[in-house]
């Protein structure tokens, strides 16, 4: 059974999306993200994506409050963005969320990294975003001296158990998630690898479904209505 993760992004306290992660191409979907969170548990939603994009840029937890009043509607919760110390992963975590995202800090700061691990075991997850087959870091901005490979064999060795991958010239574009990518990556790892990124079609939700992928990440293509996710969450079952 492959896990569907619906998302939010929080800016402003608002349910938004970016195009290629990029914050001029920001539209607004939702003033309300709880309300949005309660029709993800309509759908039969059992998790839920959330990225702080404020965070992101401060490396603060500015939406802290309404991110904890999501987690506590009783979905399993992950969050992402921002999260470079051990006091806002324990901030998240202490607020209910059960899973932390750190992104750009496992690549900047591999001992936070193991330190967090060491604490938190399976509640630290880590965001593998690729560009051109290296990781990009810095809300995409950057690109690091590491390929996806590499990192994902530090992060093996240092005991990550989930790894969210996004390919980011897919993100937002609607045309289709990298599902070579994402095949290639479980059969060569042990831990479990979340797709995000182009998540478009029924089609792309069974074909991560067929490859044995642990979970999938479904943004845009619920706001667009491209995807009914009533009937993804069914056909994953």
């Amino acid at each position: 059974m492959m896990k569907l993760f619906p998302a939010i992004d929080i800016y402003g306290g608002k349910a938004v999306r970016l195009l290629h992660g990029d914050y001029a191409k920001m539209t607004v979907y939702s003033d309300n993200p709880l309300e949005i969170a309660q029709d993800f548990i309509a759908c039969g939603a059992q998790n839920i994506h959330i990225v702080d994009l404020e965070g992101a840029k401060t490396g603060e937890t500015p939406n802290l409050e309404l991110i904890a009043r999501i987690a506590a509607c009783g979905l399993f919760a992950e969050v992402g963005g921002g999260i470079r110390s051990e006091e806002i992963a324990a901030r998240y975590l202490d607020a209910g969320v059960q899973r932390v995202i750190l992104g750009t800090a496992a690549v900047t700061d591999p001992s936070l990294l193991e330190r967090l691990v060491a604490r938190y075991g399976e509640k630290i997850a880590v965001s593998v975003d690729v560009k051109d087959g290296y990781a990009a870091i810095r809300g995409w901005q950057e690109q690091s001296a590491l390929t996806c490979d590499a990192l994902c064999v530090r992060l093996q060795e240092v005991g990550v158990t989930t790894v969210i991958c996004t390919d980011i010239s897919r993100d937002g574009a609607m045309r289709g998630t990298n599902r070579a990518l994402y095949a290639d990556l479980t059969k060569r790892y042990a831990m479990d690898f979340i797709a995000s990124g182009g998540v478009s079609s029924m089609e792309d939700v069974i074909a991560l479904r067929d490859s044995g992928v642990y979970g999938a990440i479904i943004g845009k293509a619920y706001y667009t209505g491209a995807i009914d996710l009533r009937a993804a969450i069914e056909v994953t079952r």
